[in-house]
Parts: C-alpha cells; structure tokens; sequence
C-alpha cells in the first residue's frame, strides 16, 4: 500500500508534463457541481433542521441510532481514498495482479473483526477505541496511541485532497489552489455543521457515484479490447496475471507477504482506527455492527474487483504502445485519466463522473478522519483539563474540525513543494499500523499482558521499524513488468526513451537486492513492514509480561478480553499487590 502512496506523491509533486486530457464541458461541471451541491445540502439539513444534533453523542455518533445500510456504505467510502482510485490500476499495470491479494484479505478481516475485536467494545460500552488501551492497560499507552493517529492523519489529510485537487485543475485549467480551497471548505461545512450523519448520508451519495464511475470504466473499457477472454489473454500474456508464490522475504510483492500485511493493515484501520470505530459503534447492537461489517466488505470488494480489474483493461489495451513509452502520458499515475479519456471520455458527463469520483473518494476520507479527530483530541487532550458540558464540547470539536479543514488548505502549498520526504512520512505511516494493531490485539488476546509491557512492545516497534524504513530508504529497488511499444507510431517515439525509463522508474522502488550480497534486514519488502511492526510488539510484550510486575492496584476485568479467549481463562482475585492470577486451561467437554 506504502508503495502506492509513494508512487502518486512522488509523481504528482514533480513538474507536470502536458499529457492529452479530458475535454471538461458544461455538461461536466454541472455534474461536478452537483456532487459538491448534494453534500453541502445534507450538511445544512443536518446542522440545521435535524432534531438533537447538539450533543457529544449525537454530534459524534448519531445518538446510537445509525443504521446498518448507511454505515456500511460509509465505511466503503473511507476506505477508498482519491490515491487508491487513481494508483490501484496504475499498480496492476505496472506490477501485475499480486496486489489483489490486498482486497482478498477482507475475507479473512471482516470475521476477524466481528467475532474479536467488536464484541469488546460493545461489551463494554466503549466508543473511543483508545478509551480500551487506558482500561486494559494504562492512559500512557492511551495517550501514546492517541499521538501516533493524531500525527499520522495530519500528514495525509492534505494529500488527500490536494491530489484530486490537482488532477481537477490539469483537466480544466482552473489554479488547483482555488479548487483545494473551495472544495475543502465545503467539506468543513457539512462536517463540522452536520457531524456523523452528515459524514455518513454524504459518504452513502459519495459512494454511489464511485460505484458507477468504477465499474463503468472497467466494463467499458473491457468492452473496448474485445472483451473479456481478450483482456484474460493479452493480460497473461504479458504476466499480469502470474502470482508470485515466492518466500523470498525481499520480494516486492508475492501472494503471502502481500495478504499477511494486508490483513494486519486492514484489521488496524477498519477495526482499530477512531475514524472507522465511531461510526461502528453508533449502530444499536453488536448485532447491527456485524451485519454492517459483512455488507463493508462485500462492498470493498465489490469495488476493489473492478478497479484492479481496470488496471488489467489498461494493460491490455495499451499492452503494444505503452502510453508512457510513447509520450502520451509523462508518469504512471496518470494512466487512468488517460484510459478514461480513451474509452469513455465521448460519453456525455463521463468525463465529470469520474472526477466527481475522485473527488468523491477524497471527500469520504477527509470527512470522516477530521470528524473522528475532533473527538480524539477533545476527549483525550482538552476534557481533562477543562469543565465538561455538551455546549462546550459541541463548540470545541467544531472548531477543531475548521482548524483541521484549513489546516488541509494550506498544507496543500506545503504537499505542493515536497518531493522524496513525502515517502518517508507515508512509510512510518504505515508502518506506525503493525505496533497499533499489535497492541491492540496484545489486550484481546494475551491476558497476561498489562501496560508495562504493552508500553515497551509498542515503543521497541515504533523504534525498530523506523530505523529499517530510514536506513533502506534509497537502498531497495524494484523494476515494473515490461512493457511494450511496438505497435506505436513511429513519429510518437523519439525523444521518449529516457523519459520512459526516468518515469517508470520514479513510480517504481527498481531493481531488487543483489542475491550474492546475502540477506540483509534493510532488504526486507516494504509489503512486510506492518507484519514485523506487529511481530516486534508481541515479541517484546508478551515476555516481559512474565518478567514485569504490573503496576500496583491493577486488576483485569475478564470483559476487557476478546469473547474468543475468555472460556480459557479461570479468573481468580487475591488480596496481593498483584492481584491478577490467570490460568489457561482447556474448556470442559459438554
């Protein structure tokens, strides 16, 4: 994922290139218009005209009345951000169909989350996820997971929209600056006005024009090659479709290193993420918030098929003249406006479509990261040291969502400047997952683990990752598949050799280790970051569970536990200064 990420930053802060582009008409700026319309619309009814939207409650969680539908389409909707629309397909293109593994993962994260991680926070009535690692462990490990969010959705938020931003501006000539501002602003509008239920009904109109948008560029385009045994064909004959089955721990991206990250991955940022557990738990019943999980990740799936399905289009229908190679396109990123252009840009209001999509993926994200931020530093920073009424409360997170949402408009000049340091931030982004899904898990499901321990797994992770991300920054490579432009015109070549390989290059990581050099940990694939970020943790709590002490009146409630592990634990307290005695035993036959 780390690699996406990359890829776009890198591409989109270098100097842009005249590439072919949309032909932007009345038609597509009335449907762009009327996306950013709809969403300012239910941000005004629902700060408005909607009953008891002046509560902590119903501004963070839509008083526990949300339903199930919505909620579900709202967490699509956030996890597909404006990077995952434009770089997915541009990732299948370029390094072929092993990333899809990232989307198959889901099957194995929904249930993960429903039967383990969920029912804890019901059970116990918790509606900040990090109010769980102050009541299991101690409010340090609270506060240093509250940091990690804090600074790691600051860094992206205005990469988030400054990219479509961008994208808008190259398709219509409008100064991206003007367009960062004003979208942004209505974003800020209709979140901090409208709270959760804004974010959520906006998420559900959001996620509607993505769906039409992805899976009519991938059918079409389809449709375009020759169908579907055509796209099959040419795409494995390419190699898009061979999955790497490789052990090699230095391998870019293979079926097993690709769906174990994912799944931690995933498993952080849907289960353990404030973003995504506020809007979980403002359904009525655990019952709601697992049926809700299933329709998410049917949906994810659903729209992940097809946009990594438009990356195999792509390729098959640029497979003999690479778009890149031919100077139509200057750099990987832009390859799906380009095939948008090409196969559905003569459409009436496609064009707009699918900027209203990207557009759309970015506001999903914003929306909800910045809604969720406010609760985060109210209840963790500004509650304590203040006295508490909803009023108060309510005024406070509204303006921190207007300090977040202009926060975003400026870093938007910043995110304009920066080059490389952008793939420093977004690989301790990710890897920041593995220690906070290590953690996590380590209260779930290791009842003798306690805050010394979690405390020091988590800060030997954090240290341990980020000296491997900056010490192999630079020094790991990996080359695309090959590409080709044979049946390119000939007149459309010269002078585009260097720049192919330049830009092909600068979306990549290239070539991979030396194998004589031996194995080296700064060699590790960057797909493995959050699987080791999650190994150090457990590797360095669980035994100092054993060897520490915890802290003296501390006493595990057996709820604080995942409903997986508590049949295996005898739970017994004595007076002593450690007053937790555990024993694991098997459960009696019925």
């Amino acid at each position: 994922m780390s690699s996406l990420l990359n890829a776009t930053v890198l591409a989109t802060a270098a100097t842009v290139v005249p590439d072919s582009q949309f032909i932007f008409n009345t038609t597509d700026y009335v449907v762009f218009a009327l996306m950013l319309g709809i969403s300012a619309a239910i941000g005004v009814y629902f700060g408005f005209f909607a009953k008891g939207a002046d509560t902590t409650e119903e501004y963070l969680m839509g008083g526990k009345r949300m339903k199930t539908i919505p909620i579900a389409i709202s967490l699509v909707a956030s996890q597909l951000s404006a990077i995952s629309i434009m770089t997915i397909p541009a990732e299948m293109y370029a390094y072929g169909i092993n990333w899809f593994f990232n989307v198959v993962c889901m099957l194995v994260v929904v249930p993960l989350l429903n039967y383990v991680v969920i029912p804890v926070f019901y059970n116990n009535n918790i509606t900040n996820c990090y109010e769980y690692l102050e009541i299991r462990f101690c409010r340090e490990v609270r506060v240093l997971q509250t940091f990690i969010f804090i600074m790691t959705m600051f860094f992206m938020l205005p990469i988030f929209i400054f990219l479509p931003s961008l994208a808008f501006a190259q398709v219509t000539g409008f100064n991206v600056h003007v367009i960062n501002t004003v979208v942004c602003s209505i974003c800020i509008f209709y979140t901090m006005f409208g709270g959760i239920k804004a974010v959520v009904w906006t998420d559900v109109i959001q996620a509607a024009i993505m769906v039409v948008s992805v899976v009519l560029v991938g059918v079409m385009g389809a449709n375009r090659v020759g169908g579907l045994s055509e796209v099959l064909r040419i795409a494995g004959e390419g190699g898009r479709l061979d999955i790497n089955y490789n052990f090699d721990l230095t391998t870019r991206s293979t079926i097993w290193n690709v769906f174990t990250s994912a799944t931690i991955m995933w498993s952080g940022y849907v289960g353990l993420n404030q973003s995504c557990v506020q809007r979980i738990v403002s359904l009525p019943s655990l019952g709601h918030a697992r049926r809700s999980l299933v329709l998410f990740g049917f949906g994810f799936i659903l729209i992940m098929f097809f946009n990594c399905f438009t990356g195999i289009v792509i390729y098959s229908r640029f497979h003999d003249c690479d778009p890149i190679g031919s100077g139509h396109v200057s750099k990987v990123d832009k390859m799906v406006p380009y095939f948008v252009q090409d196969t559905v840009g003569h459409l009436w209001g496609m064009p707009g479509v699918f900027i209203s999509c990207v557009f759309s993926a970015a506001l999903s994200t914003l929306s909800a990261s910045i809604n969720s931020l406010g609760g985060v530093v109210y209840f963790d920073y500004i509650k304590p040291y203040i006295r508490h009424t909803e009023h108060r409360a309510n005024v406070i997170m509204k303006l921190f969502v207007l300090f977040a949402g202009i926060y975003c408009i400026f870093g938007g000049m910043v995110v304009e400047n920066f080059n490389s340091i952008l793939q420093v931030i977004y690989s301790i982004g990710g890897v920041s997952f593995g220690s906070t899904c290590g953690v996590f898990m380590l209260g779930m499901l290791v009842p003798k683990a306690h805050g010394r321990s979690a405390m020091t797994g988590v800060l030997v992770s954090i240290v341990c990752m980020a000296t491997i991300v900056i010490l192999s920054w630079g020094r790991n490579h990996y080359d695309p598949l090959p590409t080709s432009t044979a049946s390119c015109p000939a007149a459309t070549l010269n002078g585009t050799i260097s720049s192919t390989e330049s830009a092909l290059h600068l979306s990549s990581t290239t070539e991979a280790p030396a194998k004589d050099e031996g194995f080296s940990i700064l060699d590790l694939s960057f797909n493995l970051y959050t699987v080791v970020g999650f190994a150090i943790t457990w590797l360095v709590a669980i035994p100092l569970s054993y060897i520490l002490k915890p802290r003296s009146g501390y006493k595990l409630d057996p709820n604080l536990l995942s409903p997986v592990v508590q049949p295996f634990v005898h739970y017994k307290a004595t007076p002593t200064e450690e007053p937790l005695q555990l024993k694991l035993e098997k459960p009696e036959k019925v």
